[in-house]
């Protein structure tokens, strides 16, 4: 394998893209390019995934550093943006998933015959643009991913998508653009009061210009940063999220230093600059009342981005929140840890309900999505490893059983183009492997044991119960209301699946054609249904990789 996988992890596809785009190359071609790209990005992921060693202390694996913009602003200092990309125990899971989410998502997009050159090409540039949300570890070229990713899926929804495309895409762009300021703002606060002590170190004179400064430098350099002995032209400022991490880091008396305290509407900046991200990050994952822009555009996209979008993009806003909000401000994390579950449980149980009345099968989905990614709220919320763990399990396991309901969904609308529910009864008759499939994705989606969902969830119910024992952070009855959103959501599926596939075979329209699943179909769904199955019965595959990480990360948050 090479040295740089999280390089090529980004750039293979961009490179896939170039050939896309060439005038001369057939269009047949396209999608055959597309998914060769997503494979080797799911064989340099599985690589990354499988090296990874499990670390105590969260050690980063697989770095890439490469200084890429430096500005000598004179009397304000020197601005520094670093290509800095690499995995620990809280994204490596999640790039695995992503690679295997984006190759089924083209697998989806076979059948797509209008523009295939546009639809690939952004579909490629969508490809680079997740995985590099969860490689990057400078916030500017975080939030240029996190940016670059709204404008493929804006016009894969937008030009693609059902009779109301482009109501779904603008909502879609807009809602993650008003969140995406919110992060600007922060980033912006970040940068105006964060060094680069090895940086700083360099151009003090305190060692030469090519030299990696050892620890006692970097701490010496931190000790003349807290007695203000640094002259500014010397301050080198940075977007590197870890750095950003430890306080000492912070310049004394900046609005989001530690040993001041400066008001904005008379909140603390630090706790203000945490609301931004989380708030923020809550729009992508998404999180009641912020969630609205979902299930418009999950009835909308067509099924390959309706898979993308539940399997990996909410998924990137879980991971905004640990990676940068509660990383960089674990004071706003334990202070707002309460409402945050709050936010948590409303989701679940909201979720739920609106599940129940849907009569839209996309929708249905589209909620029950809402309603899981409550569960990885309240898991963050708690503080506890197990909620954490919870939390990080929860979205691989949602990012795959999402995926088989979309799926799912999509096999049927290929065939009646209706997704109504009450337009079908009795499909076990006609379609049985397809029933099957359906019925083994409504278990893993509600939580059965021997499946990933089930795990995710006693995690997380664990570190509800335990927060309220130990830290106090939740209240008893938040686990409780988990229990009744799990409760729920096997109401909504049992009740879908009993009205749908059994029974006497009525359809709405006669002269739909139903066949069972095509092999095409099969290669989507069966690979899924095997990693929920593999992930639910041997949960240590991805617990031992994730849970010497998420303590070491908890450990850090409640010192």
């Amino acid at each position: 394998m090479p040295s740089n996988p999280l390089s090529l992890l980004i750039f293979v596809p961009l490179i896939a893209l170039l050939f896309v785009l060439l005038p001369s190359l057939k269009k047949e071609y396209f999608k055959y390019i597309t998914l060769g790209a997503n494979l080797i990005q799911v064989l340099l992921a599985g690589y990354v995934f499988f090296s990874f060693i499990p670390s105590p202390t969260n050690a980063l694996q697989f770095a890439e550093k490469t200084s890429w913009i430096i500005l000598n602003l004179g009397a304000s200092g020197i601005l520094h943006i670093d290509y800095f990309i690499g995995v620990d125990s809280l994204s490596v899971s999640l790039v695995f998933l992503a690679t295997i989410v984006l190759t089924v998502g083209t697998i989806a997009s076979w059948k797509i015959e209008a523009k295939k050159r546009g639809y690939f090409a952004l579909y490629l540039l969508l490809s680079a643009t997740i995985v590099g949300c969860f490689l990057a570890l400078d916030f500017i070229l975080f939030y240029l991913f996190f940016e670059f990713m709204l404008l493929p899926m804006y016009f894969l929804i937008g030009i693609w998508g059902g009779a109301k495309r482009e109501y779904a895409s603008i909502k879609f762009f807009l809602y993650t653009l008003f969140g995406s300021l919110f992060i600007l703002i922060a980033i912006i606060a970040l940068y105006l009061s964060v060094i680069d002590p090895a940086a700083t170190a360099i151009a003090m004179g305190l060692v030469p210009s090519g030299i990696v400064p050892d620890a006692g430098i970097v701490q010496q350099v931190q000790q003349l940063l807290a007695a203000g002995k640094i002259p500014a032209k010397d301050l080198v400022h940075t977007f590197n999220m870890l750095l950003m991490t430890d306080t000492a880091n912070f310049i004394p008396g900046t609005l989001l230093s530690t040993s001041t305290t400066w008001l904005i509407l008379g909140v603390d900046a630090r706790l203000m600059a945490f609301l931004a991200l989380l708030i923020g990050f809550l729009i992508k994952l998404p999180a009641v009342p912020l969630h609205t822009w979902l299930p418009n555009a999950h009835v909308e996209a067509p099924t390959s981005i309706s898979v993308v979008l539940a399997g990996i993009l909410l998924k990137i806003g879980g991971y905004g929140i640990l990676r940068t909000a509660y990383a960089i401000f674990p004071d706003g994390a334990i202070h707002y840890a309460w409402y945050i579950g709050l936010i948590g449980v409303i989701s679940i149980l909201y979720g739920a309900f609106n599940a129940l009345a849907m009569k839209d099968l996309k929708k249905l989905i589209a909620y029950s999505s809402v309603s899981h990614m409550g569960f990885v709220l309240l898991g963050i919320a708690s503080l506890t490893a197990e909620g954490l763990n919870g939390a990080v399990y929860m979205m691989v396991s949602h990012g795959i059983i999402s995926c088989l309901l979309f799926l799912c969904a999509g096999v049927l609308y290929d065939r009646t183009h209706d997704r109504t529910i009450e337009h079908y009864r009795g499909l076990a008759s006609k379609m049985p492997v397809f029933t099957t499939v359906v019925t083994l994705s409504f278990f893993a989606s509600l939580g059965l044991p021997g499946f990933s969902g089930f795990i995710s969830e006693l995690f997380v119910l664990l570190g509800a119960f335990k927060s309220h024992l130990i830290n106090g952070l939740l209240s008893e009855w938040m686990g409780i209301a988990g229990v009744i959103g799990i409760l729920l959501g096997a109401v909504y599926f049992l009740w879908t699946l009993q009205r749908m596939f059994f029974g006497k075979f009525w359809i709405k329209t006669q002269e739909w054609q139903l066949p069972d699943l095509s092999i095409r179909e099969k290669t989507m769904l069966f690979p899924l249904l095997l990693f929920t199955l593999l992930l639910g019965l041997f949960p240590g595959i991805l617990v031992e990789v994730i849970s010497p990480g998420i303590a070491f990360f908890v450990n850090k948050l409640i010192q």
